[in-house]
């Protein structure tokens, strides 16, 4: 199934988590620290509509406001950009069409951002989420999407309880994104 039909498909839940995944993997670029975002994973792990949540949201906003200042510099700027949208599009609500709405915002930024630091460029990121295909996309585009599909699957297929899996995904993957702008700020340096 490709991306675009599993966001399509995604409960609440699973739309909370695609989009809290996205933004995990892209906390280095927002100078924030692998536990940022810890407290809105815990979060998750409550009810369909968890009171915590919209609280837990601006604690994380103004902890990452914070640590902006320490962000990556230079060609990853655009890229912080994008990653910073993600986070202030965050919906307070885990409910409704905002919702899925962020979730798929933030499925595109996150592959966009993965584009830009990969300096690849011309892939067709709509067909490559609507397609589920990555023949032809850079390696970090296509473990990117692959990571996507990964994440709301696990959720789909388990609830709650692949909360944990899916975390772990997401830090392999925010993992991969630290050593891709070291890398890059390394050769424009």
């Amino acid at each position: 199934m490709s991306l675009e039909e599993l966001i399509a498909q995604a409960d609440e839940r699973g739309l909370a988590v695609s989009g809290v995944a996205c933004l995990d993997r892209c906390v280095p670029l927002l100078g924030g620290d692998d536990e940022a975002l810890r407290p809105l994973w815990g979060a998750l792990a409550g009810g369909p509509a968890d009171g915590d949540w919209g609280e837990v949201l601006q604690q994380t906003r103004e902890k990452l406001d914070a640590a902006a200042g320490e962000a990556a510099d230079g060609c990853a700027d655009e890229a912080a950009a994008l990653a910073r949208g993600m986070l202030a599009a965050a919906p307070a609500d885990r409910t409704g069409d905002a919702l899925r709405e962020w979730a798929d915002g933030c499925s595109a930024d996150a592959l966009r951002i993965h584009l830009l630091l990969d300096g690849a460029g011309g892939a067709d990121l709509a067909a490559a989420r609507r397609e589920g295909r990555t023949d032809g996309l850079s390696p970090l585009l296509a473990a990117e999407l692959r990571r996507q599909t990964a994440v709301l699957e696990l959720v789909a297929a388990h609830g709650a309880a692949g909360l944990r899996s899916a975390l772990e995904v997401s830090t392999e993957g925010r993992r991969v994104l630290r050593a891709a702008v070291s890398r890059r700020s390394r050769r424009d340096g």
